[in-house]
């Protein structure tokens, strides 16, 4: 069983950037496997909601990157680049508060680098298919 994590995007730049380029460059350390599930979350209007997910094809370690990437990584101290497998987008973004983690202790800044079981990756996703078209990018 695989679970994920969740990547709050606090810039609407580096949204648009997740969805053209399918790729991420965190700075929280996490276990960044192939097959893992990442839920991106966003601020909005009804609160911190689900903007979409991904699958991780590939993390890309800060070393094996291109000297651009390299530098561009270390002056804002990311820790390398996540590569999406599959990314889709919701809409209308999927507001928190109305999934499994409504009753978390995680708010706000605290979902960037979540992690989450399985199960409630399933719930998540499954509740995103009942109130949101789902695109695939």
């Amino acid at each position: 069983m695989r679970g994920g994590y969740i990547l709050r995007i606090t810039r609407e730049e580096w949204l648009r950037q997740v969805f053209e380029l399918k790729k991420y460059y965190p700075g929280v350390r996490r276990a960044w496997t192939p097959g893992l599930t990442v839920l991106l979350a966003r601020k909005m209007e009804a609160g911190d909601s689900f903007v979409g997910y991904g699958t991780i094809g590939d993390f890309v370690k800060l070393e094996n990157l291109s000297e651009d990437e390299r530098s561009m990584c270390r002056r804002m101290g990311w820790r390398g680049a996540i590569i999406f497998e599959n990314l889709f987008k919701f809409d209308p973004p999927l507001p928190i508060k109305e999934t499994i983690l409504r009753y978390s202790k995680a708010k706000g800044k605290y979902l960037h680098g979540f992690s989450l079981l399985s199960e409630e990756v399933d719930s998540i996703l499954n509740r995103a298919e009942e109130l949101c078209k789902i695109y695939k990018v």
